[in-house]
């Protein structure tokens, strides 16, 4: 298990976001070098974790539990197949394109070693938004990217340091539930009655999720 690319995004002006100043940084690219990885910050104030990585809308992106957003190749690859074009490392927002890792899989709380130095803990799957959609240029890309139940993880910072392309990746930590990234996005897309079981993840879940799942259930245990 390796990083095959680490992608950063610089701002950019668009026509579909919806981001106050019309910016997005999702146009990610490869780039060689180390690059330092650390702790944003809570969201509404942090950014990416990734140094030099752009995040425009700090109402829906970036903070502690969306430190750095990582995409499986194997993943990339499938939708290659599918769209009939190509996905270059990066094309989803990525900041970390993976080889050899069930990133969709993992489970939340999964701790995952970079390099000699760089943790990071799974905190969710990414929701797919209109900017991604028009970015990518795919009629219903939402819905087609929703169905299909693979959307990366977004992970916090536990040990920050450097990251480089080739470095290993090495699970060093997986927790005993069965909470993984697919059944969180699954839990909070099209299966919100799957919100509750969630809370079995404890505090390594996104900690915007966590208050989603604690209000279904409160407002469902109302109802009954």
């Amino acid at each position: 298990m390796k990083l095959l690319s680490v992608n950063l995004g610089r701002p950019k002006s668009v026509d579909y976001t919806d981001q106050p100043e019309g910016l997005t940084g999702i146009d990610k690219q490869p780039v060689d070098g180390p690059v330092r990885v650390a702790a944003p910050g809570p969201k509404g104030v942090g950014a990416s974790g990734v140094a030099g990585d752009s995040v425009c809308d700090l109402r829906h992106h970036g903070g502690d539990d969306q430190a750095v957003y990582a995409f499986a190749r194997e993943d990339l690859d499938a939708w290659e197949r599918e769209l009939g074009r190509e996905l270059p490392n990066g094309s989803f927002g990525e900041n970390l394109t993976t080889e050899g890792v069930d990133v969709s899989g993992a489970r939340i709380g999964e701790r995952w070693r970079i390099g000699p130095e760089v943790v990071l803990e799974v905190t969710s799957g990414r929701i797919p938004c209109r900017t991604f959609q028009e970015h990518l240029g795919e009629r219903g890309w939402v819905r087609r990217f929703t169905r299909q139940g693979a959307p990366g993880a977004y992970l916090r910072v536990i040990t920050p340091g450097e990251i480089r392309v080739g470095d290993s990746v090495e699970i060093v930590h997986r927790p005993g539930h069965d909470i993984t990234v697919a059944l969180q996005f699954r839990a909070s897309t099209t299966e919100r009655h799957l919100l509750p079981g969630l809370l079995a993840a404890g505090g390594a879940l996104h900690s915007g999720i966590a208050r989603a799942a604690r209000e279904y259930a409160r407002k469902h245990a109302a109802a009954n």
